[in-house]
Parts: C-alpha cells; sequence; structure tokens
C-alpha cells in the first residue's frame, strides 16, 4: 500500500512539474508578437541581447512567468494554511476576506503615496499588504472566538471582504483621477508590470514563507487530528496558530502588493491536490499545493493574456471561471456528507 502511495505521489509531482514548464515555456512563446522557442532560447541564453525578440522575453513575459509561478504557488500554500488552521476546505484568502483586507490598505497607501508625489516601493507595498491581511485575520479571529458554526464565519468572512471592499471604493471616490487610473488596473488583478527586481523580491518572500510552511507539517499533521491530540504530541497550540496566521497573512499579503486581489487559486487548489493525490498530510499538499498553484495560475494568465487580444482580462477573471466550480463541489460534497448520502 505504501509503495503504490508512494508511485502516485512521484507521478503526480512529475506531472505537475511537467505542466508548469509548459504552461510556463508557452508564456514565453505565445503573445501579440509570436516567438518560436528557439528565439526564446537564445533571448534566455542571452545569445541575442539587442534584438527585439530579447527585450519582449527578458523585460516582459519572463518576469511575468515568474511572478505568475511564484505568486501562484503562494496564494494556494496560504489558502491550504487557512484550511488547516479554520480545518475547513472552503477557507481561503479570497473568501474570507484577508485579501480585500490588504487590497484596502494598499489602497489607501498608494492614494495617499501618489498625492504626496512619490511612488511607493516594493517594501512599502508588501508591508501595507501585510497590514490590511493581519488586520483581516484578526477580525475573523474574533469572529471566530464567538461563532461556533463555520458556516458562519465564512459568512462572517464574506462580510468582511464586502466591508473593505466598500471602504475602499469610498477611498477611491475622493481620490484624484490619475490615481484612480493607477489603482484601477492594480486593483482588477494582473501579474502585468511586474519587473525582474520585483521577482526577487518575490521570489525571497515567497520561498522563505513555503519553506517555513513545509517545516510545520509534523505539527500540522497532529493538529488536523485534533487540538488535544496535538497537545499530547508537545506541539504548543498557540504559537503553532500564530505562525499558520502570519505565514498565511505573509503570503497572501505578497500577491496582493504585487498583483492585486486574485480570486479562489487559495481555495480551488489545495482541494484539487488532495483530490490528485489521495491524502491530506501537509508534507505532501503543500509542495503539491506550491506547484499546482504555479501551474493553475499559470495556465490563467495565459488564457487572460491571449483569449482575447490584444485586450486583455483580469486574472480574477479566469481565475474564478476556474475556481468558483470547485468551491461549489466541495460546498455539495459537504452536505452531502452531514446528510449522510
Amino acid at each position: 500500500m505504501e509503495r503504490k502511495r508512494a508511485v502516485r505521489w512521484t507521478v503526480c509531482f512529475l506531472l505537475l512539474t511537467a505542466l508548469t514548464l509548459f504552461f510556463a515555456v508557452t508564456e514565453l512563446v505565445c503573445g501579440s508578437s509570436g516567438l518560436s522557442v528557439r528565439e526564446v532560447a537564445e533571448a534566455l541564453s542571452g545569445e541575442s541581447n539587442d534584438t527585439a525578440a530579447y527585450r519582449i522575453v527578458s523585460e516582459i513575459r519572463l518576469p511575468r512567468a515568474a511572478a505568475a509561478l511564484l505568486l501562484g504557488g503562494a496564494l494556494s500554500v496560504s489558502g491550504y494554511l487557512l484550511q488547516s488552521f479554520f480545518a475547513n476546505p472552503i477557507a481561503g484568502p479570497y473568501v474570507l476576506g484577508i485579501s480585500s483586507g490588504a487590497k484596502l490598505t494598499v489602497a489607501v497607501a498608494m492614494i495617499v503615496s501618489l498625492q504626496h508625489g512619490f511612488v511607493m516601493n516594493s517594501a512599502l507595498m508588501v508591508a501595507a499588504s501585510f497590514a490590511g491581511s493581519v488586520a483581516a485575520m484578526g477580525v475573523i479571529l474574533l469572529f471566530a472566538g464567538r461563532v461556533r458554526n463555520m458556516a458562519q464565519l465564512i459568512i462572517a468572512g464574506v462580510m468582511t471582504g464586502y466591508i473593505c471592499s466598500a471602504v475602499t471604493e469610498l477611498f477611491v471616490t475622493f481620490a484624484d483621477d490619475s490615481n484612480i487610473v493607477n489603482l484601477h488596473n492594480w486593483s482588477m488583478g494582473s501579474f502585468s508590470g511586474i519587473d525582474m527586481a520585483d521577482v526577487r523580491v518575490i521570489a525571497v518572500i515567497v520561498l522563505a514563507g513555503t519553506a517555513a510552511a513545509f517545516m510545520l507539517s509534523k505539527p500540522m499533521s497532529a493538529y488536523q487530528l485534533g487540538e488535544s491530540y496535538a497537545v499530547n504530541m508537545g506541539v504548543n497550540i498557540r504559537m503553532f496558530r500564530l505562525a499558520l496566521i502570519l505565514l498565511s497573512g505573509m503570503l497572501s499579503a505578497c500577491v496582493t502588493a504585487f498583483a492585486g486581489p486574485v480570486s479562489f487559486v487559495g481555495v480551488a487548489v489545495p482541494h484539487l491536490m488532495k483530490g490528485l493525490f489521495g491524502t491530506a498530510k501537509p508534507i505532501v499538499i503543500i509542495p503539491a499545493s506550491f506547484v499546482g498553484g504555479a501551474a493553475f495560475c499559470l495556465a490563467c494568465d495565459l488564457i487572460a493574456r491571449t483569449v482575447f487580444s490584444p485586450v486583455e482580462l483580469s486574472i480574477s477573471t479566469v481565475t474564478a471561471v476556474f475556481g468558483a466550480p470547485v468551491v461549489i463541489a466541495v460546498m455539495l460534497g459537504r452536505n452531502k456528507e452531514r446528510r449522510g448520502i
């Protein structure tokens, strides 16, 4: 039995890695200016650094593909951490309003900075987004202490998201027209406009956060079996929960800061990975969620910028189309379990 599981997990990881590489290469090749695989290879190797192909690949498509890969993985891992924390497969940064909280603080920070004549750097964007994520998570935790029904907690999260979005719109209403354009483009959600300097910042935050989450696999496995069991296994519940909150907030904040709010990835991908791998073990699902989220966002970004080219869709439009049905399926499946069907 263990041998079959190991073979299944290996095949699944190889399949996900192959899909990620395929979508990444397709991202570099496809676009309004079609490039051959050979032109892309020459551009990546630096053999033709004075050509239009080199500039297209190195300055536009490569940073965008790298951002989609890293941020997609981060959002998926963040969703899995929240699902483990709340013991609910529908929990996620977007559903619980955490992404909306990050959107609010980043929007306010962007408007204030632009009104004073300076552009926020990556560090300030991430800091503002992280503050909003943690604040929204704090509100959800307050509800969690008073509400025992997980469905009510999800509703509270959705309402928190609506409130944050409403306040964001209020600030936008009284912002200058030029600031509104910049904020609107960001709030729609997109991996465009990211350069390699941003990618390096993203890589440090995302890889460090994912590695830290992976190191929590053992206490997370114990926590999934019940809080009392985790305590008996020597897990410091208070510190463990704090670590989950901070890591989830950091990962989702990084996504919101650089790509804007991206919907449903954090909910749909971890659930798909659990079904694909046939397990919920964190030591398997955390790396699987990262690779699966990377492949999912690369594919969605490819669709967003090519299907109606030259018009580009927001990334949340595409992720919602493919992610929302998964969320609905999860909800229906939980209802059947409760009824004993």
